[in-house]
């Protein structure tokens, strides 16, 4: 992971790939091994960063993580990236062709992020404008990611998370979850059944890098909204092919 060029800044950036890569808060040990850098200087990088903003510590005190300011800027850069016009052109086709919201989300922390998002013409719509964020628990798009994260994560997140009740639908316990999420790496898609809002449903299908395969990381989402009242959760589960179809087009831009 050595750069051509080596400078103190350069490191920090270097250091903050490999948290990042990671998924998973690091000690000073863990990362020991994983780095080119001796104790001493991974020590200090680490409380640069810390002191910058760029890292926080858990609450165990030894494990960092990579801090609000890290993550914005990720989002700002998946979001403002050259590709984000093909991004929104590949969006905004599949508007024309499903008639119904469509959005492109990331996992954020212990949240899902709007990155983009195109509106249907209908007037019964809900609008989120890119920048929202939503629950992980009773979002389409959250569980499609919790149900993809390596086992680690999932586990620390499902320990970090409360599960508000929303709607009369809303899985709010544990065991409903997980077994919720067992069923989305089988099937490959999730769905937000009035789970976070009543009377609307929500699909979404993995983003994965071409070539990955379904074992693939799951980069981003991509989900359809509709209202139940204009299409029907049966309605939309027979739509998950073209969303596939978007989610490959999406995956071959980043």
């Amino acid at each position: 992971m050595t750069a051509d060029v080596d400078t103190p800044g350069l490191r920090l950036i270097e250091l903050l790939e490999l948290l990042a890569r990671a998924g998973l808060p690091q000690s000073l040990a863990e990362l020991l091994p994983q780095s080119p850098w001796p104790k001493p200087t991974l020590h200090r990088m680490l409380q640069q960063l810390e002191a910058g903003g760029w890292l926080q510590r858990e609450p165990d005190g030894r494990r960092y993580a990579l801090a609000g300011r890290a993550r914005a800027l990720a989002e700002a850069t998946l979001a403002g990236s050259a590709q984000a016009g093909v991004r929104h052109a590949v969006l905004r086709a599949l508007v024309a062709d499903l008639g119904e919201s469509c959005n492109l989300t990331a996992l954020s922390g212990a949240e899902v992020i709007y990155l983009d998002r195109v509106e249907t013409a209908f007037p019964l719509r809900l609008e989120l404008r890119p920048g929202t964020r939503v629950p992980l628990h009773c979002s389409a798009s959250g569980k499609l990611f919790l149900a993809f994260a390596p086992a680690a994560q999932r586990r620390q997140l499902l320990d970090g998370l409360q599960l508000t009740r929303h709607t009369r639908h809303t899985l709010d316990t544990r065991e409903r979850l997980e077994a919720e999420l067992q069923r989305i790496r089988a099937q490959d898609y999730a769905v937000d059944d009035q789970e976070f809002v009543e009377g609307l449903n929500c699909v979404a299908v993995p983003v994965r890098e071409p070539g990955a395969g379904r074992g693939g990381a799951v980069r981003c989402a991509v989900a359809l909204q509709a209202p139940t009242a204009r299409l029907a959760l049966p309605a939309a589960l027979g739509l998950v092919g073209r969303l596939r179809d978007a989610a490959a087009a999406l995956g071959r831009s980043l």
